[in-house]
């Protein structure tokens, strides 16, 4: 992949990710009583976060940007999703919103990497002709 401005915003999101996870991991204590999650869920978080970010630095030059602009949209639209119910819920003081923030940011990554593995790459698909 050559260096865009799209390459550079897929660079700049894998290593949010990663940096994300560690801020979650070494902050799991605080951060789990603010957002009313245990600190072992904040681990599990991070470390979601990390596969999450780490695959997607690892596979940029391994797969179109097209197909990490289409993940990125998806994920990003389901992280709103999540953000604007987590904060309904919070405004009306339910417990879940924490649970349901930090557990959407626990499998979406997960899901990214896997599509994101799974997804053909023409670098691939030329190599087998």
């Amino acid at each position: 992949m050559t260096r865009t401005p799209i390459t550079a915003g897929i660079l700049a999101d894998g290593a949010f990710k990663v940096l994300l996870a560690c801020a979650y991991t070494l902050g799991s204590g605080s951060l789990g009583d603010r957002l009313g999650v245990a600190p072992w869920v904040m681990i599990i978080c991070g470390a979601t976060l990390l596969i999450g970010g780490g695959t997607e630095l690892g596979y940029i030059r391994n797969r179109p940007a097209r197909t990490y602009i289409r993940l990125m949209i998806a994920y990003d639209s389901g992280w709103v999703v999540a953000t604007l119910v987590a904060l309904l819920l919070a405004r009306q003081n339910n417990h879940l919103a924490g649970e349901l923030w930090i557990g959407y940011q626990t499998v979406a990554p997960l899901a990214f990497a896997a599509l994101l593995v799974a997804a053909d790459s023409p670098l691939d698909n030329r190599s087998k002709h």
